[in-house]
């Protein structure tokens, strides 16, 4: 059934739709001491998908996630199940050839299929719909790349057309159109997912933080909980956590930002996405009791402003205000309901990596970099990894191979990108060396408002909150040294080399860092 939101909640909520409209769940920590066939370090989307195939294959898993399951990345998606990820296909043809653009198109269709299936098969509950997804042109001149995007797609076999009208309340230049994708609820597949894996020897575990991972025959996964014995490791933790094969160098991060608004009239059918740069993204969410198929008052879910966390740039708040402006333009907007941001990696060659973590670990498998499209991604991902680790081959690994070389795709985006990080990380030592960054600022500094100071030649970050109380904590990541920028919006310190966020007083909040910022004395 579709969810019932009440019609006046303090608006906007500042947290995502998924989160605020399901329950939150009460696994177990790990106890220690535990065998079993597939380790899953990470509880989203990906590692769900792969285990529940898993145990379906007659394999004993155990889910490791740090904190719930299914609250982190997958918790703050805008829940589009497409194989259409912006205009990709036909630079998927030129780089990597027509077969492995193949293969990159049927894993994400199948995938559609396999949520499908499993809804039906398990009678699961989660306002799923088939729609039509579009790309649009934000000008006319990209509306020649929308051409070859159809051309490239339909010589790969997906369901694409050229339209030059859209169900949109504004014109655009020309569109591509998927046909029968689908939208749908994210936690509520997958927590129905996470109970069918969780039993009969197989157990999902919260508030277990895997810690190092020993490759092996068997592996070892060392937690804050004691250690897990298993044939084979999956790590789905969005970034891994265990990197020996320099996946920080080889993707990088992207924030975006969502709103859930009220609207005078019915929200367009269809998902939404644009050419602009920043992108923009928009879906209907029902809201009756009806059903998906049976909507009272539905919900828009509009946003974008994706961007490099923590470098130049507005503050959150403000991209927050940008995406308002854009819904406030292309509707009649009554309310905000909800708002969140996300996080995603983007390799440099625009495909995830999905198989072997690296060459010299044999039994230990990723799932990763799905930029901005891990619905999909994530459950192609899923099955993907089972075939490997039951079967040794699955028809559509090649192109995901994290052992790929792909020099004509990627060379150029990997040295602009490890550029910033290498300008950031130099930057910040040049200007907290120069002592640019003040060495008070704790007089001054106002409730609800954060900045970092040099403290005995440490950077400092100071935040005080609304009650006046002020904490500090080192403004150096713990993963590879580069300061910490703070984020308006949601009050938490944002690493803008790796994407790595913390509390306001230092607690990880997502990787690739494992620890948290130290507690400074003012």
């Amino acid at each position: 059934m579709a969810t019932d939101i009440d019609p006046e909640p303090e608006s906007p909520r500042p947290e995502s739709l998924w989160l605020a409209t399901t329950p939150t769940t009460e696994y177990d920590p790990f106890e220690g001491g535990l065998d079993v066939d597939v380790a899953i370090v990470g509880g989203g989307i990906t590692g769900l998908s792969a285990a529940i195939n898993l145990t379906e294959a007659g394999r004993s898993v155990a889910v490791l996630e740090s904190d719930r399951i299914v609250e982190s990345t997958t918790g703050h998606t805008t829940a589009k199940l497409t194989s259409q990820h912006g205009l990709i296909y036909d630079t998927l043809v030129s780089q990597f050839g027509e077969e492995k653009a193949k293969q990159y198109a049927h894993a994400n269709e199948a995938a559609i299929e396999e949520v499908e299936r499993r809804i039906d098969d398990g009678d699961i509950d989660c306002d799923f719909r088939r729609t039509d997804a579009y790309t649009y042109a934000a000008s006319s001149d990209d509306r020649e790349r929308i051409r070859e995007e159809v051309d490239a797609a339909k010589r790969l076999g997906l369901p694409a057309s050229y339209v030059e009208e859209t169900p949109l309340p504004f014109d655009v230049p020309g569109a591509i159109r998927f046909d029968e994708q689908a939208a749908f609820h994210p936690r509520q597949y997958l927590l129905a997912i996470a109970e069918q894996v969780h039993g009969d020897g197989s157990y999902v575990f919260e508030g277990t933080r895997a810690l190092d991972l020993e490759p092996g025959s068997p592996c070892r996964v060392e937690t804050d909980r004691g250690d897990v014995v298993a044939d084979d490791v999956v790590v789905a933790t969005h970034f891994p956590f265990f990197d020996r094969a320099g996946y920080f160098a080889r993707m990088h991060p992207h924030r975006a930002y969502l709103l859930a608004v009220r609207t005078d009239g019915t929200p367009p059918e269809g998902m939404y996405y644009s050419t602009a740069s920043p992108p923009a993204t928009m879906r209907r969410y029902p809201t009756s009791e009806g059903g998906a198929d049976d909507e009272d008052d539905p919900l828009l879910l509009v946003g974008g402003q994706s961007h490099k966390p923590g470098l130049e740039g507005p503050p959150t708040s403000e991209r927050y205000r940008r995406c308002e402006a854009f819904a406030r333009e292309h509707f009649d907007v009554e309310s905000i309901e909800y708002r969140w941001s996300t996080m995603d990696y983007s390799p440099v060659d625009r495909v995830p990596f999905i198989g072997r973590i690296d060459p010299l670990s044999a039994h230990v498998y990723v799932g990763t970099g799905f930029k901005g499209w891990g619905m999909t991604n994530g459950t192609a991902a899923g099955l993907i990894l089972a075939d490997l680790i039951v079967e040794g081959s699955n028809p559509w690994a090649d192109v995901f191979d994290p052992q790929r070389l792909t020099p004509g795709a990627s060379a150029k985006r990997f040295l602009e990108e490890n550029a910033k990080v290498g300008g950031s990380f130099v930057g910040d030592r040049i200007k907290s060396l120069l002592s640019s960054l003040g060495t008070d600022g704790v007089a001054d500094l106002p409730p609800g408002d954060a900045r970092v100071v040099r403290r005995a030649s440490q950077p400092v970050g100071l935040y005080r909150d609304e009650s006046g109380t002020t904490h500090a904590v080192s403004a150096t990541c713990p993963h590879m040294g580069c300061l910490v920028r703070w984020n308006d919006a949601e009050r938490t310190w944002d690493c803008p080399c790796h994407g790595s966020r913390f509390t306001h007083d230092g607690e990880v909040l997502s990787g690739p860092a494992l620890e948290g910022l130290l507690y400074r004395q003012l």
